[in-house]
This record gives C-alpha cells, sequence and structure tokens, in this order.
C-alpha cells in the first residue's frame, strides 16, 4: 500500500510540475481570439487593436478571426469543442446568455465558460437614411403607429441586443415593426444606405455615416446623450426606461488552467489600459469597461436572469 501511495504521489507531483511548466511557457505559439461579428464594423476595429496590444505584451501574436451570424454567438458555441490550452479564446457578446432560453443548446453559458474578463460595451442608438420622410423620433413612432408592421428596420442579428431592445421599446409604445437581421453593422450599414431598410438599430458604427450626411440618429440608448451626436435624446429622456450598453468581454473553455487564465487576464488588462486601444474606442463613443475574472463570472450568472426574463416579456423563449 505504501508503494502505491509514493507512486501515486510522484504522479501528482510530476502533474503539478508539467502544469506548472506549461503555464510558465505559455503561450508558446499564437493566439487565435475568435469575434463574434464580421470584420470593419466597432467590434472588429476595436478587439483588433487590443489584441494586437496584448500579443506585444504575451510575446505571441493575438491572431483575430471573424465568426458572425447565430446572433454573436458562434465564438462561444465554438470554445464547447477547442482545447483548454488557452490557445483559443473568444468574443462573448450578450446574446450568449440568451441562448439556451431560445434555442436547444447541450452546454450551459455559465458553467461551460471561463470567463477572463470584461472589456468595454457598446453605445447603441436608432438611425434613419437623411432623405427619409422621417425626420425625428416622434414621427417614428407616428409612423409605425399609421402603418403596422411596415416600418423595416435591420439590426445585427436575431437575438442581439439592438433587436431585442429596439422590440422592448416597441412593445412598451404599442408599436409594431418588420425586423430585418444582418450578420454585423458593415452589411447593416449597406442595407440602410440601399434603401432597403427604413431604420437600423446598432452601435455606433454608424458614425461615420452619420458625419457624412447619410444618416440621421433618432435617439441613443446610454444614461446620457453622446458627444458625437449631441442632439440625439436618449431613450430615457423620451420617456422610455431602458439603458442599454451590452458589455462583453473574452472568455475561454471551462477547464482551461487557472495560471494560463491569469496570465491571459493580466495581458488583457494591461492591452486594455494602453492610449491607442481607447482611441479605438473612442472612435465609436464605447469606453474601457473593465471586470477581473471573478467579476466578469458573477456577471455572467446575474445576467443570465435577467436575459430570461427580458426574453419571456418579449414573447420568444423556446
Amino acid at each position: 500500500m505504501r508503494r502505491r501511495h509514493l507512486i501515486q504521489l510522484a504522479v501528482a507531483t510530476l502533474a503539478a510540475a508539467s502544469m506548472g511548466a506549461q503555464a510558465q511557457a505559455f503561450p508558446a505559439k499564437p493566439i487565435k481570439l475568435v469575434i463574434a461579428f464580421p470584420a470593419g464594423g466597432p467590434t472588429d476595429i476595436t478587439m483588433r487593436q487590443l489584441a494586437d496590444n496584448a500579443g506585444k505584451i504575451l510575446g505571441q501574436p493575438v491572431i483575430v478571426e471573424n465568426k458572425p451570424g447565430a446572433g454573436g454567438t458562434l465564438p462561444a458555441q465554438l470554445l464547447q469543442s477547442t482545447p483548454a490550452d488557452g490557445y483559443t479564446l473568444a468574443q462573448v457578446p450578450l446574446g450568449v446568455f440568451r441562448l439556451p432560453y431560445t434555442t436547444k443548446i447541450n452546454w450551459d453559458p455559465v458553467k461551460d465558460i471561463n470567463y477572463i474578463l470584461n472589456v468595454t460595451g457598446y453605445a447603441f442608438g436608432i438611425v434613419v437614411p437623411t432623405d427619409s420622410p422621417i425626420k425625428n423620433w416622434n414621427e417614428f413612432v407616428a409612423y409605425a403607429k399609421a402603418n403596422p408592421g411596415k416600418l423595416s428596420y435591420g439590426s445585427t442579428g436575431t437575438l442581439t441586443s439592438p433587436h431585442l431592445t429596439t422590440e422592448l421599446i416597441a412593445q412598451k409604445l404599442g408599436i409594431q415593426l418588420n425586423h430585418i437581421p444582418y450578420k454585423g453593422s458593415a452589411d447593416l450599414a449597406q442595407a440602410i444606405t440601399g434603401g432597403h431598410i427604413m431604420a437600423a438599430a446598432d452601435s455606433t458604427g454608424f458614425a461615420p455615416l452619420v458625419k457624412a450626411g447619410k444618416l440621421r440618429v433618432l435617439n441613443t440608448w446610454g444614461e446620457k446623450r453622446l458627444e458625437q451626436f449631441p442632439d440625439a435624446p436618449t431613450l430615457k429622456e423620451l420617456g422610455l426606461d431602458i439603458v442599454q450598453n451590452s458589455p462583453f468581454g473574452i472568455g475561454a473553455p471551462r477547464d482551461t488552467p487557472p495560471d494560463v487564465v491569469k496570465k491571459l487576464h493580466d495581458a488583457f488588462k494591461k492591452a486594455m489600459e494602453d492610449p491607442s486601444y481607447v482611441q479605438a474606442l473612442n472612435r465609436y463613443d464605447m469606453v474601457p469597461m473593465y471586470m477581473d475574472s471573478a467579476q466578469y463570472s458573477r456577471f455572467a450568472q446575474d445576467t443570465f436572469r435577467t436575459e430570461k426574463a427580458l426574453v419571456e416579456k418579449l414573447g420568444l423563449a423556446k
């Protein structure tokens, strides 16, 4: 028995030493960071800057891969079939916490993702083309009431925050809109400037088109007005008690070693503090929203509960 115990102890010691050496050597090759939206939008542009900063700190490139669709949930789903070695990371948008309430899945968004850190959130709003007969929010609501189901609007995907928040707005106002989902901000911008939809609900990836005189902002969804669009009222100013900034961060497969998670957390936290990242966020009225691994895990638990209530309120639960 004593000999068996000594063997088991030796095996355990070697395993611990191996894990420690692995963490110490990490990363020994490039890291992949999978983004939930297409290239060219605010998520892609800001996360590429963050990845570039983190790669310099880690001593290995952090390579961004775009995997749009399914309401921004594909990167998180990818983590369920990826080795837990820290070499594949994923952006985790808010839509991930709605997934079990709308789709049959065999994994748990709270338990089956290792939450590394939260990095930022979005500034959202609703825009129309500048040549639209709808000149302000009151006219938008009046048109929708007079033409039930005919006012078409696009979002960055079914069950994303722009989609669900717009539907919540519509429910509160007693109007019916026609939702058209797109894969991301770039596709959505093409649709609205091409005259395929009447309005768009999106993050402020629409800012360049507003500045170019092609789009008009009807409202924004933060606690206060955005510096870029001081004339656009918030939802709260319009009598709707809604604030949406949709925080998102970075996750890894569930069983990623704690030492590797800490190394990734520390590198990305430092990458967030680099002025280049803050400047990239500023282009879209986004700001750093740091949560450490413990805080981000608690946020995941809390959001999982609150998103259930929202999905049920809108009658979208499976």
